[in-house]
């Protein structure tokens, strides 16, 4: 298996892929996403980031955050947004699946997929083209046919701060066949 390596740039911004395990739709539940969310709050507490654009979809969340002036440690980040979650999911909704042998000998509860997909944002041009494809998501998958109505994403923030029209992606198709993407 080739090494993969990460880039880790002090204040960087980065996009992130996190996948469920066996692509469960876990996040289907709204009591899911609420524990989600508060747990990424949690985590900030900590290991403060700012937050940036996300996108909670049934099987797979997409993030983009910026790390502080002098910190490059985004992986303790994600492995504790996925620690807090895995733990206050299975305490308030249970995991009915054990997982494999390998994750039971880890005591891993199976939530999440090990691994995460990341991409350090080169620049403003790359931050836009990212922003637009967390949001444009869910038309992608099929799950609504128009951005706005997707209620779990940062859109409506970006549609309160002007940077979007309410009916944004409905003339445009967004080019999501680019690398870089980790889905």
């Amino acid at each position: 298996m080739p090494e993969y390596r990460r880039v880790k740039l002090k204040g960087g911004t980065y996009f992130f892929t996190l996948v469920t395990y066996k692509r469960q739709s876990i996040f289907l539940f709204h009591e899911a996403i609420v524990l989600l969310k508060k747990s990424i709050d949690h985590v900030k507490d900590y290991y403060p980031f700012s937050l940036e654009a996300y996108c909670i979809l049934p099987d797979h969340i997409h993030l983009i955050f910026s790390l502080p002036e002098d910190d490059n440690n985004y992986s303790v980040r994600i492995s504790q947004i996925k620690r807090r979650f895995s733990k206050q999911y299975n305490k308030k909704i249970g995991v009915l699946d054990l997982g494999n042998k390998s994750r039971q000998n880890r005591r891993e509860l199976p939530i999440w997929q090990r691994r995460f997909w990341d991409h350090l944002i080169r620049d403003e041009n790359d931050l836009e083209h990212h922003i637009d494809y967390i949001h444009y998501n869910p038309v992608k998958h099929g799950l609504v046919n128009r951005v706005h109505d997707w209620k779990y994403s940062s859109f409506h923030d970006f549609v309160e701060q002007g940077y979007y029209d309410l009916s944004w992606g409905e003339d445009n198709k967004i080019d999501v066949e680019k690398e870089g993407f980790g889905e």
